[in-house]
């Protein structure tokens, strides 16, 4: 399907009603909510869910999200949303990037980036990253490659 780049992790999207904002597209706040839930869902595939999360007492939270709205999404499309990690330093921070794309006209509908940290749940304070996320995250990262975008 021409992804930005090679091996996403791809979820499947439909846009609902309740997702149509008062312009008669998806809303602007559905976006950040699907990339949440595409990240979550990577993160679970890699081993590292709430449970994990709960166990090491930490967490990857997010502290920046940078989009471009690109084109539309309109009720009943159906929407392929792919993430790719991309950097980080094994110790606090980590970059995923997205691709959101309708598969019916191969459009690009958004690109994203954001950044997580490495925080402690129980205080809520920036911690190093444990080994299981070392090992969980680590090969997933994909050197970043521009040259298709």
């Amino acid at each position: 399907m021409g992804w930005d780049r090679a091996t996403p992790f791809i979820i499947d999207l439909q846009v609902g009603a309740e997702d149509i904002d008062g312009l008669g597209h998806a809303n602007n706040a559905v976006y950040v909510t699907w990339l949440e839930r595409c990240a979550w869902r990577h993160s679970q595939r890699l081993g590292l869910d709430l449970v994990e999360y709960r166990r090491l007492d930490r967490a990857m939270a997010v502290v920046r999200h940078e989009i471009d709205y690109l084109a539309a999404a309109y009720e009943e499309d159906e929407l392929q949303l792919a993430t790719w990690i991309v950097d980080w330093d094994q110790r606090l921070k980590m970059t995923r990037h997205f691709q959101l794309k309708r598969p019916s006209d191969n459009t690009t509908l958004l690109r994203a980036q954001t950044t997580f940290v490495c925080i402690e749940l129980s205080s809520g304070k920036p911690k190093r990253m444990p080994v299981e996320f070392i090992e969980g995250y680590g090969p997933a990262l994909q050197m970043l490659d521009t040259t298709n975008i």
